[in-house]
């Protein structure tokens, strides 16, 4: 890992001025990229570790493909410094040359952002997205060089030959597929599931069209739904949400998810969850521009702004009464931030997660007790 910073700190210093120079694509390569593949374990210089130009069906080559016993398991793609990596016909090549070589993983990168895409899962393919990482410390979305350096570690040549990409991948587009599959089922109950529901129940005064009318308020009044409100025969179904006002309307979820890596959308789907479900009653969200807010008997206790790289949540906590920190804690009280409240928790991974439930928790509790003294 410190080969890994090392090689972030050193290709920052270059980062500006080679911007300026609008460096081309082959450049790019051999100052940021192949020093970025070494530092990560892969030998560009040896094609038994990494071949360059790798063949593909249909005559044309990809940059680089790193191998593990002499099979690869990557495909990356480079493009210019100055390349924003959006353009969907160069995400769709890179990922069908994956496809058809049988390789689960490719990467679009610049030498500054790298993009991971998943290439066997059944989606288009900007969407096949897990995450994206920057060593570009203005677009860093308040990172620590070792919180990037352990993203971008994930296809190094250990993790890749102990399945560490595979794990996570197969973990976040599983976990989205699963919720979209509850989301049909619970919204528009098959009847071999209200069978299965009235079978547990042990009560046959319950009839399955009372069953059916129920479940999907149910399910939509929980924090693992999916959407905010569905049409359910003729009747809307509301969610727990409160009702938004007009401009509200304009910054949905939908907003903040836009383009979002999948990894980062799981992260914030639990959280969400998280929040609403802290109490039975009284919880809401709102949608802002730039971050959702969480609010208990209409006070804000926790809020969330969605980044590509991850999320940063704040909570309304002093800093000072925080026991035992996590280094992905820190004080913003007096730094500009998208969100209510001085306390601000990174959370790229999972990994990250209880940290973030820890003070999300806290900080409601101690905006409960203040709204229970002011009664």
């Amino acid at each position: 890992m410190k080969a890994v910073v090392s090689c972030i700190e050193q290709l920052r210093l270059k980062l500006d001025r080679h911007r300026k120079d609008d460096l081309k694509e082959y450049p790019t390569r051999t100052i940021f990229i192949d020093p970025m593949l070494q530092a990560l374990g892969w030998d560009v210089r040896d094609p038994e570790d990494v071949q360059l130009e790798y063949p593909t069906v249909d005559g044309k080559s990809v940059d680089y493909a790193p191998k593990v016993n002499k099979r690869p398991v990557l495909f990356i793609e480079a493009k210019a410094l100055n390349d924003p990596l959006t353009d969907v016909k160069a995400i769709t090549q890179v990922v069908g040359y994956a496809a058809n070589a049988g390789v689960e993983w490719c990467i679009l990168t610049n030498g500054v952002t790298y993009r991971v895409y998943r290439s066997t899962e059944k989606a288009e393919a900007p969407d096949k997205l897990l995450f994206e990482v920057s060593i570009n410390p203005k677009a860093g979305e308040g990172k620590s060089t070792q919180q990037i350096a352990e993203q971008l570690n994930r296809f190094s040549r250990d993790s890749m030959e102990n399945g560490i990409l595979n794990t996570l991948g197969i973990h976040v587009f599983t976990a989205g597929k699963i919720r979209r599959a509850l989301d049909k089922l619970f919204t528009d109950p098959p009847s071999q599931l209200i069978k299965i529901i009235r079978s547990a129940i042990t009560d046959d005064s319950i009839k399955p069209n009372q069953i059916k009318e129920i479940l999907p308020g149910i399910w939509l009044s929980s924090p693992i739904a999916v959407a905010p409100a569905h049409e359910v025969g003729s009747k809307k179904v509301p969610s727990r949400q409160t009702k938004r006002t007009k401009t509200e309307k304009e910054y949905g979820e939908e907003h903040h998810l836009e383009g979002v890596p999948k990894e980062v959308v799981e992260l914030y789907h639990t959280l969400d969850r998280y929040c609403l479900d802290l109490a039975m009653q009284g919880i809401s969200k709102q949608h802002r521009l730039l971050y959702i807010a969480y609010r208990f008997d209409n006070k804000i206790f926790a809020s969330i702004h969605v980044q590509k790289g991850g999320l940063r949540v704040y909570v309304k906590l002093d800093f000072a009464e925080i026991d035992n920190a996590l280094s992905n804690v820190r004080n913003v009280k007096n730094i500009g931030h998208w969100g209510v409240g001085d306390v601000e928790i990174a959370v790229d991974n999972g990994g990250q997660l209880l940290e973030a439930k820890r003070l999300i928790k806290q900080s409601f509790d101690r905006n409960r007790q203040i709204m229970k003294l002011g009664s």
